[in-house]
């Protein structure tokens, strides 16, 4: 339709300044594809989900009614003095929320309840006799009765009348759970051997772990109460001692309760708690997941041994569906399932060909999305919580598109997370179909291949942090490539530098050798991995990377050095490596008092450093007053968080900054305290490129910035909250403490370091991989960035595909021999392309 001259075809925000945005200004185009590109800390995801989800959602939920607003979470009115013609908004976050236990692909897409409706509608139920009764047209109709005749068949051979199953029955959720698991589909029992900690210590040293947990720190005294000798070695109680600890009757005695300071309390009825009852009445009141996790730690937890992990009652499965029964057809790979369909169809009396065709296409396009992502390998009884962020944010993004809506500005976060370069052609054919249904779409992404994709390109810079906050460059992506401003320009030409260097032969290289078997889809797999290389392991998802490397790999060292077996799986393991470090994308903190300062040590150098000032040893302020996390320098009114929350009732909850502190956590006399005119407060509001000038003199503190600065974080400040930093930014922090140890015999396994981070920030992530190779570091990268793959020096591909497609090693070898072959792998055929065009200005 052409457009009139009335139509609106732009969002316009005016002044916008949340985190590091400098009061810009920035018209986004509607209905396209408009990428936002820019080096890590830039102000993309501030742009986007700070200012257009924000606002776009926001405004969205003012037009509720205030009951329903009551009860939807709501975002705060963000920092922008205006924002023009903004649709309702939807965002797919980089970290989407992990699911519960109870969550499973089927559940998450929900595919399960189309199943659940075939199964109820097409299926072949048997009756209490026995005799199974065909598919038919009155079954499907009896489903939709009212009343007692809903479901009501009667037996043709024996003539019992019973209830057939409706789509409520298969939710395993509900009525349709497995008596046994309760729908989890496992069963736990308690581990005896997790019970006593350590046999050589005593109980009053700690031996017996159940006791460890809340509110039971004095059941060592009550069983000395009891006759056990509580100062001896737990292996030399006598047996009658060790009965009262592990299985001593559950029962109130009177007992003194002792404080720290001395304090005697009396009580009549304490109860006395043995060993396993601990952990069974802990279990009863834990609320929180943290407790939860704690008490797991006593349990096994195994395959629920009545319904083998379908989760469901095992009556459900006597209904079958072209010749499976429910749990059969859950256990398929995605791919699989239309196969499953067309068998289906084919047993079909004529007269269901209508229904089954309309409940069939519902599944089939519900399923598509999935398919084109790349998720074929998934099995809808995949349980949720093992899905990675990249599976998690996929399913999402098919969710979303199926639903078919219009008119909605969608924003997503690096929807790139853990996609094979073949995987990402079909997101952007799914990201052109959301725009293509009438759409807008935002993206933040740093994929070359995606933004080159997109209709409009929005570049934020020119540098991170206070360096970034500005629109660098816009425009189309030929546009950007020709612009010499942009910096992702050269890389969507071809003429940036990715490859520096002719990898090291590793012919003579010690290597680590790992056999695993029979390990979900890894069956005898062999592989040799140089020692003090880099090495990365590629392959689609599901392709069995992590069953590899942090299932086995990993595992096995760590039991070795601790001189335990090996994991069940590893049936051969050779290597000169001793120590193993597992840098990962997880956020670091879990809430705002966890800073760049405190996850390093600098903070405790600041504080040793303030504390010494003359000024505070005048009022005798010790380290103590120098940390917000302390009560003696907290302020008082926010406790050190430097903000509080307003509960408005139908409002969202404001956070507004402390009117006491004024955002700055210390009481405000913790600032009279200077070091060359500096406060701790002033301190931690610089930069760590600001920082570096000044603590020049005090090597403790200038040798942690230098290493900060080094691994690309000298636009981060001091104070910043470490549970906002992107996937990417938290792994290079962790790999701080780390640079200035020699590492020989140590491996540094790294999972998708390149999320969150621009193709510059790539670079000089791999200086940083480099100069830890130099210390004599063995580096493993599981990735599946082709930057990284040009400068590794040696390459593992697992495939071809991913689930029952994988599981095999396709190509071995140093990259840039490999891209001199024809090769079957999709892998080096991707970075062979890769190769050429940046090899072009050659």
């Amino acid at each position: 339709m052409v457009a009139t001259k009335n139509t609106v075809q732009q969002i316009e925000v005016i002044g916008a300044q949340v985190h590091n945005l400098k009061n810009i200004n920035v018209q986004i185009p509607l209905n396209q594809f408009v990428a936002i590109a820019g080096l890590s800390g830039s102000g993309k995801s501030s742009l986007a989900m700070g200012v257009l989800y924000a606002e776009g959602s926001r405004r969205y939920l003012e037009a509720l009614s205030t009951y329903t607003r009551r009860r939807i979470g709501q975002n705060k009115r963000s920092q922008v003095q205006e924002v023009k013609h903004i649709p309702a908004a939807i965002a797919l976050h980089q970290r989407p929320q992990v699911p519960s236990q109870r969550s499973t692909v089927g559940t998450m897409s929900e595919i399960f309840n189309q199943i659940r409706l075939i199964f109820s509608r097409l299926g072949s139920p048997v009756c209490p006799n026995g005799h199974r009764l065909a598919p038919s047209l009155q079954i499907a109709q009896a489903m939709d009765l009212s009343g007692a005749a809903m479901g009501r068949l009667e037996c043709p051979v024996c003539h019992v009348r019973f209830y057939a199953k409706s789509a409520e029955d298969f939710a395993f959720n509900a009525a349709g759970a497995c008596p046994k698991c309760q729908g989890t589909g496992q069963v736990r029992t308690l581990d005896p051997q997790k019970l006593i900690l350590d046999d050589n210590l005593s109980l009053q040293e700690g031996a017996v772990a159940s006791w460890h947990l809340p509110g039971r720190n004095f059941m060592p005294s009550m069983a000395e109460n009891l006759g056990v000798r509580i100062d001896v070695p737990y292996k030399e109680l006598t047996p009658h001692e060790k009965e009262i600890v592990l299985h001593g009757e559950k029962k109130r005695y009177p007992f003194d309760f002792r404080t720290s300071t001395g304090r005697v309390f009396h009580s009549e009825n304490a109860l006395y708690e043995n060993a396993y009852e601990a952990v069974y009445e802990a279990a009863k009141n834990a609320k929180s997941e943290r407790s939860i996790a704690q008490i797991n730690q006593f349990f096994r937890f195994a395959v629920c041994p009545e319904c083998h992990g379908s989760r469901l009652n095992p009556e459900l499965l006597k209904q079958l569906c072209g010749h499976k029964n429910i749990a059969e057809v859950t256990a398929l790979p995605l791919g699989s399932i239309k196969p499953w369909l067309t068998t289906l169809k084919k047993e079909l009396p004529a007269n269901m060909q209508s229904l089954a065709a309309v409940l069939m296409q519902d599944l089939t396009d519900s399923l598509q999305p999935l398919l084109k992502l790349g998720l074929d390998y998934l099995t809808l009884n995949r349980s949720g919580n093992t899905l990675s962020t990249g599976e998690l944010q996929r399913i999402q993004l098919a969710k979303t598109l199926r639903i078919q809506t219009t008119g909605v500005l969608y924003v997503l976060d690096e929807p790139s997370i853990g996609l094979h370069p073949d995987n990402v052609h079909g997101l952007i054919d799914i990201l052109h179909e959301l725009v293509a249904q009438g759409n807008s779409l935002v993206v933040v992404d740093h994929d070359v291949a995606l933004i080159e994709a997109a209709d409009w390109v929005i570049e934020m810079g020119p540098g991170s942090g206070i360096a970034g906050g500005e629109v660098l460059t816009q425009g189309t992506p030929p546009d950007l490539a020709q612009n010499p401003q942009s910096l992702i320009g050269p890389f969507l030409t071809g003429k940036a530098t990715i490859w520096p260097h002719q990898s090291a032969t590793v012919s003579n290289q010690d290597m680590t050798t790992l056999q695993v078997q029979n390990y979900f889809n890894l069956h005898n797999i062999q592989v040799q991995i140089p020692e003090q290389q880099i090495t990365t392991i590629t392959g689609f998802s599901g392709a069995g990377k992590t069953s590899l490397i942090l299932d086995s790999l990993v595992p096995a060292l760590q039991q070795r050095q601790q001189h335990l077996p090996l994991p069940a799986q590893v049936s051969a393991l050779q290597t000169h490596l001793q120590h193993v470090v597992a840098v990962d994308a997880t956020p670091i903190g879990k809430n705002s008092r966890s800073s760049v300062a405190t996850y390093t040590n600098l903070m405790d150098h600041l504080r040793t450093l303030f504390a010494h000032q003359p000024a505070a040893q005048d009022h005798n302020w010790g380290r103590a007053y120098f940390s917000y996390n302390n009560k003696q320098g907290a302020c008082p009114y926010c406790k050190g968080l430097g903000t509080i929350t307003l509960d408005i009732q139908y409002l969202p909850d404001m956070e507004e900054i402390c009117p006491v502190c004024h955002g700055e956590r210390f009481k405000p006399e913790i600032a009279q305290i200077k070091w060359h005119d500096y406060s701790i407060i002033d301190v931690l509001n610089l930069s760590v490129t600001e920082a570096q000038k000044i603590f020049v003199s005090i090597p403790a503190i200038a040798q942690q910035l230098q290493l900060l600065a080094a691994v690309g974080l000298g636009y981060l400040h001091l104070g910043e909250s470490t549970p906002t930093l992107s996937g990417g930014e938290a792994q290079r922090l962790k790999l701080v403490k780390h640079l200035h140890h020699q590492q020989a015999h140590t491996l540094f396994v790294f999972d998708e370091p390149s999320v969150g981070l621009h193709p510059l920030d790539v670079q000089t992530l791999l200086k940083v991989l480099q100069r830890l190779k130099i210390q004599g570091a063995t580096i493993i990268i599981i990735t599946h960035d082709l930057d990284i793959m040009a400068q590794a020096d040696y390459l593992i591909d697992l495939g071809p595909k991913g689930g029952q497609a994988g599981g095999k090693i396709v190509a071995t070898g140093r990259p840039l021999e490999l891209i001199q072959q024809k090769h079957p792998s999709l892998t080096i055929q991707y970075l062979q392309r890769h190769f050429q065009k940046f090899h072009q200005k050659n």
